[in-house]
């Protein structure tokens, strides 16, 4: 009844479905892997803050301290902002008035806090900071994943990588405070922009504009790892260069048509920004300190932050609780190894060239300028690359060792690219065994073991004292109105700045934690600055820690700077018994009010 050609399509039907099915099945499960490789990023990102998510509201990572209390500071000032129908203004008097402070000058986070302004205001900065924390592991990581894939690193290759530059000890250290640093989402990304744009593979125009909006995205996240960023993609358009000279003339106008559009974009946006950083109020010129220099062991011995270390590692490299250096560098000798064989087995490959060329540089950047000291013998400064880029403009103020955060995306680059390389060399047959492909992918895995961080400890964060609201409640001060707050706020009384953080009073501060220009415009932090401000801000502090009373200014030099001051109210949480609280009454009479921990008083 059907035919030869039916009873065949009739027999065959059977025997194909199956064979169709299991394909539909590995082509879902392959589009699905993208997303299941962003998942355990997210995994592991939570898993590294779990201790903070118990309660984000109250708790910090331990260490973190007066960065994480100014941060704090940021968000609440960003959410403010927002609350109130405007961005967040780049001069602001709600800390050091009456002189303000160029937030361009200092770290803080716009973008992020503008962006978080819905959870600040709702549950608090802290909220905001442990989600930005976490969010900046796994978003780092995904965004190097997504960017090696579109150069045609492998999934688990490319999944490998992004875990190695999203989750790097570099990372794990900025994340103890440096939000602008640990939230490095977009230099990857600015980073493909910008070799898609010089190798001609992205449209001119489309591919400029979109590069310029990323880095005036990341002006307003951190200007310091643009900085980086941007000496990273200077780096890799040499090497690109020099490797393919005959292309240089063919590209060289598209390429600078594209930058042009760039560069259009990046002012458009940020050419504000940078007015009043560069030609606004307080504009800072930085000089040429001392050469930073980091200790070469740091490369290969784990810090405590890590799971696998020991006593004596841990006793080299910087502290978890109260550091004195930032330890940035770590890759340890089995991730190096694999990098420089790789480097040289396969220097013919034009990824893996110039990944480990970038990876090279930025780590010897890192290592700073000054001379280095190892087992007695002295490598002098001047022989390090770093001695002879930090004089140029822009660069006095940059910490060197933290090159090592994009160091450690161009060594991730370098070991998707010759995985991947190193797989494909060998036969893929269907009656050979996988086993020796597996090889490379365990030594790929025991190589980055090391890195495996631990979870970050928690600390609760400074709290607000009793009576603090019910303070300011009873002042009824206007929003502009500046406060005086003892302990006088600095980097070293940094829990001013969460109080405000939290409470939103006061909504203008006296001193406070920031960068700002002495009188020779060099950048310092507020007890730095060698005034009559300062001094009396010193003495303050000393009146409000010690029981008895230190030498101090003389209360004509102390009613002068008041005066300069102009204080609409002077809130101090002490004991009656203070010494601060007897200057003060001496100085305006009985406080206003005393509630709680909190003393006030109204000057005229």
């Amino acid at each position: 009844m059907f035919g030869e050609h039916g009873n065949v399509a009739s027999l065959g039907e059977p025997a194909t479905r199956p064979a169709r099915d299991t394909e539909r099945r590995w082509a879902r499960l392959r589009m699905a892997q993208p997303w299941l490789v962003v998942c355990c990023y997210f995994i592991g990102a939570v898993a590294l803050t779990a201790h903070l998510w118990v309660d984000p509201a109250s708790r910090e990572q331990l260490s973190g301290g007066r960065d994480v209390d100014l941060f704090a500071w940021f968000l609440r000032y960003a959410a403010t902002a927002v609350a109130h129908g405007h961005l967040p203004s780049l001069f602001t008097v709600a800390m050091n008035a009456p002189q303000g402070v160029n937030l361009m000058w200092n770290t803080s986070f716009l973008l992020p806090g503008v962006l978080l302004a819905p959870v600040t205001l709702l549950a608090g900065p802290q909220v905001s900071l442990t989600l930005a924390l976490t969010a900046g592991f796994a978003g780092s990581a995904a965004s190097l994943f997504w960017v090696l894939r579109r150069w045609g690193a492998s999934v688990s290759a490319a999944a490998l990588s992004g875990a190695v530059y999203g989750f790097s000890p570099a990372m794990l250290n900025a994340g103890f405070a440096h939000y602008h640093l640990q939230f490095a989402v977009l230099p990857p990304l600015i980073a493909d922009a910008f070799l898609w744009l010089i190798t001609g593979r992205g449209r001119s125009i489309r591919t400029g504009a979109w590069l310029g909006l990323l880095c005036a995205a990341q002006l307003f996240t951190g200007e310091e790892i643009l900085v980086y960023t941007v000496l990273a993609c200077l780096i890799l358009v040499t090497v690109v260069a020099a490797s393919r000279p005959r292309e240089v003339a063919k590209r060289a106008r598209a390429a600078a048509t594209g930058l042009a559009v760039a560069v259009a974009v990046f002012l458009l946006v940020d050419g504000r920004a940078l007015w009043v950083q560069f030609a606004g109020p307080l504009p800072e010129h930085a000089r040429l300190g001392t050469s930073r220099v980091t200790d070469p062991r740091w490369f290969v011995t784990p810090s405590a932050a890590l799971l696998f270390h020991t006593r004596a590692s841990a006793a080299v490299t910087p502290p978890i609780v109260n550091p004195k250096a930032e330890d940035l560098v770590y890759l340890g000798w089995p991730l190096l190894c694999v990098l420089l064989i790789a480097a040289v087995v396969l220097w013919r490959d034009a990824r893996v060239r110039a990944a480990a060329v970038t990876w090279a540089v930025l780590d010897l950047c890192a290592l700073g300028g000054g001379n280095l000291t190892v087992g007695g013998f002295t490598w002098p400064g001047r022989l390090l690359l770093w001695h002879w880029l930090q004089g140029l403009p822009g660069l006095a103020q940059v910490l060197p060792g933290r090159f090592s955060i994009l160091a450690d995306g161009a060594a991730a680059a370098v070991l998707a690219f010759s995985l991947d390389r190193a797989r494909a060399a060998l036969p893929k047959a269907a009656d050979s065994p996988g086993w020796p492909r597996g090889i490379f992918t365990g030594v790929a895995l025991l190589a980055v073991l090391p890195l495996i961080p631990l979870p970050y400890q928690a600390t609760p964060v400074p709290q607000v004292p009793s009576g603090w609201q019910a303070t300011f409640t009873r002042l009824q001060l206007p929003p502009s109105a500046p406060v005086l707050v003892l302990p006088f706020p600095s980097d070293s009384q940094s829990a001013v700045l969460r109080w405000q953080a939290d409470t939103s009073w006061p909504q203008s501060m006296i001193g406070g934690y920031f960068l700002g220009p002495n009188a020779s415009a060099q950048p310092v932090f507020y007890f730095a600055n060698r005034t009559k401000q300062a001094d009396v801000a010193r003495y303050l502090n000393a009146l409000w820690k010690d029981r008895k009373k230190p030498p101090g200014p003389s209360m004509a030099e102390i009613r002068a700077v008041f005066a300069y001051w102009k204080p609409a109210a002077i809130v101090v949480v002490a004991s009656p018994r203070s010494p601060a609280v007897d200057v003060l009454t001496q100085l305006f009479g009985r406080p206003a009010s005393h509630v709680g921990e909190v003393f006030s008083w109204r000057p005229r």
